[in-house]
């Protein structure tokens, strides 16, 4: 169905090209705006523009940031000799909650998807191989999600990383397949994270 007013059909289109959301989400949603205060709806298209202008990725690692580089990388409490691969900027905050990991990170901006047309060289893994060979890393710990690209993009890493001499180790299956990083409670991400397994 479409509405006689452009505003609130432009919103709607707006709301479903976001991940995860569906047509009947995005009218909810653009009704949802409508019925906020003209302060609440300020607030918002606000707290957007601030984000776009003033939040970036950490050119070292790919994780979000406001600074260059980001706080973990310019850390000097950290252990350099470690770095955990993550599919997305979600997955750093994930695992930094368990308190667990005190090594350096690395975001690839997705996993190996061939379904979705999304192959090595649209993910940041040469960036990796360099930093990981100029760097001397000793170990790198896989932590992709547990699902099929997830796997596939942690296979490949493997593969990657092979000549660099460092450490490959996968995080353990605490995490059920299937599932997401980001949304693993911090008891299960944490005994996944010290169960890493080297792969071979």
């Amino acid at each position: 169905m479409e509405y006689s007013s452009a505003h609130i059909e432009r919103l709607i289109e707006g709301f479903a090209g976001l991940p995860g959301i569906g047509r009947k989400t995005a009218q909810r949603l653009t009704f949802y705006v409508l019925r906020m205060s003209q302060e609440e709806a300020s607030s918002l298209v606000e707290a957007i523009r601030a984000v776009k202008e003033n939040v970036g990725y950490c050119k070292e690692c790919g994780n979000i940031s406001e600074s260059q580089p980001c706080n973990i990388c310019r850390d000097e409490n950290r252990v350099k000799s470690q770095i955990c691969v993550v599919e997305q900027p979600g997955d750093v905050i994930a695992i930094e909650k368990t308190g667990m990991y005190k090594g350096q990170y690395f975001v690839l901006g997705g996993a190996l998807s061939p379904q979705e047309g999304v192959g090595p060289d649209d993910l940041r893994i040469d960036k990796l191989v360099e930093k990981v060979a100029r760097n001397g890393i000793e170990e790198v710990v896989v932590a992709t999600n547990p699902n099929a690209q997830g796997e596939t993009t942690a296979f490949y890493l493997s593969e990657a990383l092979s000549p660099t001499g460092a450490k490959i180790t996968r995080i353990a299956r605490g995490v059920p397949m299937g599932s997401d990083l980001e949304y693993s409670d911090q008891s299960t991400l944490a005994r996944s994270l010290e169960g890493r397994k080297e792969m071979s």
